[in-house]
Order: structure tokens, then C-alpha cells, then sequence
């Protein structure tokens, strides 16, 4: 049997895509117009949080979120959890280097401070935490990724430690927050993970019916003085978002 084109899925992706586009037109001239009269821009966040309600994310905010003087640690699902965090806390994030020459998406991910590192050359590991310090000595909060890779929300990759030495010796002091993003149900079904392109992922996701919630958990702060390593520190944030995942799951153990 012949599949039926899933003309409702093309309809709204065409839908999305025309709100997205609008979204952009309005956000970019009047960012661009606050930057030129050097004033601090709210504009990236509000379109980012924009983009993750356009693509169907219905977010709960649980915790506190600190402003400045932070370092976010995150888990990582899917391309969406850029727009769903950055739009809650105005974060920058570290990427790989080769979005940065991504059509469009390169350049909006610049226009939000977005520190590309590459996670393959360990020869450039010193040179990742010099860029990384001089980002957060901008006061922006920043999100790593620890997991280097996004997952199907179900579990936690190993956290690679490298990028924490940022914290242990900063210019002033800073705190790191771990996070917890849930999708829920539909955690599955958001993942980009697979052989699946970074096109088809959004094209997917943007065809996908209806909406579907986010939880974002802010754990409590920890102080890295307290820890006399990034590797202890490491454990630690690994530890306590393994327990808030496995809270989230129903008590399933997450190894």
C-alpha cells in the first residue's frame, strides 16, 4: 500500500515556518537597533523563547534561575533545548565549532554570544576554557552540555570534565546551577539522536502535531571551591541530576 502524504504535518510545517520567519523579521531589526545604541539586549531571549512556543514547547519553569555570575549545566535532548533555556534565562551556550558556518542558524547563534568550541581536538582544550572565561567574564550565563551529545531524555551520558576547569579557577566567583530538561511523554519523540540530520530533525519536529510540555528543573546552586577538582565537581553535578532524573522517571534507576 501507497502511504497517503501527510498533508496536515506539511501544512504545519509551512505554518511554523511562516511564524518563525515573522518572528525573526520583528526581533532582529530592533536587537540590531539596541545594539547600535549599545544598550543590553532582552531581544535574543524573548525570540528564542518565541521559536520554542512557535515549535510547540509548553515550558514550566520549577526552581530558581540565577542572573549572573553562573555557569548552567544541562542535559541535552534535542536542538530545541537552546531556545526552550535561553528563552527562560537569557543563557549563552557552547556549541561545536562547525555550527558556526551553519546557513542562518551560525549567525543567530552569534548574535547570542554562543561559544564554539570543538570537543574532537583535545590539543585546543586550553584554549576552549580561555575563550570560555572571557564569555562568562561578560556576565552572561552560559549552559555546557556536559554529555557532548544529546540523549532520549531517559538517561545521562558520562559528563566530560574538561570545560569545568573554567569554574575552579575564575577572575570572581562563580556558581554553577545544574538543570533538568523533561519533555515528558514526548522525550522520545523530540530526541535527535540516530543517524537523523539536523534538517530532518527539525523538519520532523516542526510537522509534529500539536504541543507538548518542557520541565525545566533548576536544581540547587553548588559552589566549586567546595570541590578540590573539575573532576570531583564533575561527579558531584552528575550525581545530583541523576537523582532529579530518576525523581522525574518515577524512581527508575539512571546509571
Amino acid at each position: 500500500m501507497i502511504a497517503r502524504p501527510d498533508r496536515a504535518g506539511t501544512a504545519r510545517l509551512a505554518l511554523r515556518l511562516a511564524m518563525l520567519a515573522i518572528a525573526l523579521g520583528v526581533a532582529l531589526p530592533l536587537h540590531l537597533a539596541v545594539r547600535f545604541l549599545r544598550l543590553p539586549s532582552t531581544v535574543p531571549r524573548l525570540f528564542l523563547a518565541r521559536v520554542a512556543r512557535i515549535c510547540g514547547a509548553v515550558v514550566s519553569v520549577h526552581g530558581k534561575a540565577l542572573t549572573k555570575d553562573v555557569f548552567f549545566i544541562s542535559n541535552h535532548i534535542s536542538w530545541l533545548d537552546i531556545p526552550v533555556l535561553a528563552g527562560q534565562t537569557g543563557a549563552a551556550f557552547i556549541a561545536q565549532a562547525p555550527m558556526a558556518d551553519w546557513p542562518l542558524i551560525g549567525w543567530l547563534a552569534k548574535l547570542n554570544r554562543t561559544v564554539f568550541v570543538s570537543r574532537t581536538d583535545r590539543l585546543t582544550v586550553s584554549q576552549q576554557i580561555a575563550t570560555l572565561r572571557d564569555a562568562l567574564d561578560h556576565r552572561q550565563p552560559v549552559v555546557l552540555f556536559p554529555e557532548g551529545t544529546t540523549t532520549d531524555g531517559q538517561s545521562l551520558l558520562p559528563f566530560k570534565p574538561s570545560l569545568f576547569e573554567v569554574v575552579m579557577r575564575p577572575s570572581r566567583k562563580l556558581l554553577v546551577q545544574p538543570v533538568l530538561l523533561n519533555y515528558g511523554s514526548a522525550a522520545t519523540d523530540i530526541a535527535w539522536i540516530g543517524e537523523e540530520g539536523a534538517g530532518e530533525n527539525a523538519v520532523r519536529l516542526l510537522r509534529r502535531r500539536g504541543k507538548f510540555p518542557v520541565r525545566v528543573e533548576l536544581l540547587d546552586p553548588v559552589d566549586p571551591n567546595a570541590f578540590p577538582d573539575r573532576k570531583a565537581l564533575t561527579a558531584e553535578i552528575r550525581k545530583r541530576m541523576t537523582k532529579a532524573l530518576s525523581a522525574s522517571l518515577g524512581g527508575v534507576a539512571i546509571v
